[in-house]
């Protein structure tokens, strides 16, 4: 997620006002892109996308496909922006001053840089910080949007996770993993037989060119209808278990650089290239027993009140007023309170990211000062570490994940497509002028 925030930063502009010595007049200097039911896309918005892709482009040395192309692929995308907007607003989804500054935090942390040069990198790359702050803050409420709206279409029967741990049991290609990029050539839902021919038709076209030697992800960028097409179609690594089916089978035990298809799937014909293959081993996990208080901050209470609250617990502790688990069964928010906090033991990596770092700062036995997270603000009592053999409960966790991922995938796209099925969208045609 933070390398699609990093690399897609959106911006817009309004009319302004231009005096010459003659007489004052109004320059419009904007125009609207596109109506998207009560919200629009502003042509300045399509123009600094565009320009922060090519720039992209051209700090990474990745050709792009022409304007016409580019443009369309991101005409989409502010759609989808603008569509998840509006549904975040409808569900009161709303990303505070402290969960961006801890999304940034971390995304710096990831490029091993502070939080200073980071910034300044933004600025190097010629966009504004506090724009740049804005637009993660979309990419955070539209992520939360689309996870709200498809997990609860999404079942994974236990018999399915059974099945898929039995399979992965005998699978010794299990260690391998995959870098895959991906194209999809889109047909409409109720598609006539015409429509399927010239969908396989561009596909082949697609595979062909590909095997003369063209470059994946310009193509993909320009033809590609998958949520990753202005990423080059990169779907990043993956096991042989977490591809759809239909990639698996052709994609196992194939050399780097291989490229299958099309592939005809629900939503039209994909081909699939193997950029990269890597080896991977499975090791001991280090387990945290935990406890936790969680304060969730509101209109009612503020972020600093939050925090001086769990301060407060922190000095019952100390003082000996109160235990931790009899504060967190009085005070704390979440499935957890009942059991005074107590989080089990737990790979500390499937937590929140700044949840996680605080476990990996602490001793057995210590307390952990208020901090903030995802969820809200928390303090922690770490009680135990220990050294586990956690392959068995990995592997039902990862089947689980795995078969929920390949659902989501899927459902994610349907969701989209009958989203913007139902809402109101015109796009005006580019001014030339």
């Amino acid at each position: 997620m933070t390398n699609i925030i990093k690399t897609i930063l959106l911006a817009s502009s309004l009319i302004v006002t231009a005096t010459t010595s003659v007489q004052a007049k109004e320059e419009l200097l904007d125009r609207v892109a596109a109506i998207v039911n009560g919200g629009v896309v502003l042509e300045s918005e399509v123009d600094d996308l565009l320009a922060n892709i090519k720039r992209q482009s051209e700090k990474n040395n990745q050709s792009l496909p022409s304007d016409n192309a580019l443009r369309i692929q991101v005409m989409d995308k502010l759609i989808n922006d603008s569509l998840l907007s509006q549904i975040g607003q409808r569900m009161g989804i709303q990303i505070s001053d402290a969960q961006l500054d801890q999304t940034i935090n971390n995304m710096a942390r990831e490029d091993k840089i502070t939080l200073a040069q980071f910034r300044q990198q933004v600025i190097n790359d010629g966009s504004s910080y506090e724009k740049y702050r804005e637009n993660v803050r979309m990419e955070l409420i539209s992520g939360e949007v689309t996870r709200n709206s498809v997990r609860r279409r999404i079942f994974v029967p236990p018999q399915e996770i059974t099945n898929l741990l039995n399979v992965m049991k005998d699978q010794t290609s299990n260690n391998v993993e995959y870098h895959l990029g991906h194209i999809l050539i889109e047909f409409p839902a109720d598609a006539s037989q015409e429509d399927l021919t010239s969908a396989k038709t561009r596909a082949t076209k697609v595979v062909e060119l590909l095997n003369d030697g063209s470059d994946f992800a310009k193509i993909a960028i320009t033809s590609s209808g998958d949520a990753n097409a202005l990423k080059g179609g990169d779907l990043g690594w993956k096991n042989i278990n977490e591809m759809p089916t239909l990639f698996s089978e052709l994609i196992a035990d194939k050399p780097k650089d291989t490229i299958v298809g099309p592939i005809r799937t629900g939503l039209g014909y994909s081909i699939v290239k193997v950029l990269d293959i890597r080896g991977r081993q499975v090791v001991e996990v280090e387990e945290t027993k935990s406890r936790h208080i969680l304060i969730k901050p509101s209109i009612i209470l503020s972020d600093e009140k939050a925090q001086e609250l769990l301060q407060g617990f922190l000095n019952q502790v100390n003082a000996g007023e109160a235990t931790f688990a009899e504060l967190a069964k009085e005070h704390s928010e979440g499935p957890t309170s009942i059991r005074g906090g107590d989080l089990g033991w737990a790979d500390p990596k499937s937590y929140d990211p700044a949840f996680t770092e605080a476990l990996a700062s602490m001793k057995i036995g210590e307390y952990h000062k208020p901090f903030r997270s995802s969820f809200g603000w928390h303090i922690i009592l770490l009680e135990d570490r220990r050294m586990v053999d956690a392959t068995s409960q990995m592997n039902e966790n990862r089947a689980y994940q795995i078969l929920f991922n390949r659902k989501y995938g899927m459902e994610s796209a349907r969701w989209l497509k009958e989203t913007r099925d139902e809402a109101y969208i015109e796009v005006f045609e580019q001014d030339t002028k």
